[in-house]
């Protein structure tokens, strides 16, 4: 579990949340909210009705092939989407290498 979920979550998980971390080992992705130390406030992702609580319950997956791909993660509950749900960003550095094209052997 310590190569799918990073240390710098909020909260407990639940049942779904365990879930969720199954579902990550599976299909070999990771997930990349909880992998960048972020204040509590750039870390909850939701805000329930009357704001009386904040849950971090939407996440950024990524292939565990590029798991160095990204750099930071964060939400931004300062962006105005009229939603009870926050905006996530991520940043991530893509590195192309071209393809070495293997000659058919011609008989």
């Amino acid at each position: 579990m310590d190569d799918v979920v990073g240390p710098h979550g909020l909260g407990q998980k639940n049942e779904r949340g365990e879930r969720l971390v199954e579902w990550a080992q599976r299909n070999e992705v990771i997930i990349a909210n909880n992998w960048f130390e972020q204040p509590p406030r750039m870390k909850w992702t939701w805000k329930s009705p009357g704001d009386g609580s904040r849950n971090q319950i939407d996440f950024i997956l990524i292939s565990k092939r590029f798991r160095n791909a990204p750099l930071i993660s964060k939400a931004l509950p300062s962006a105005d989407c009229y939603s009870d749900h926050v905006l996530l960003m991520g940043k991530i550095r893509v590195k192309l290498r071209k393809q070495k094209r293997q000659n058919p052997i011609l008989d």
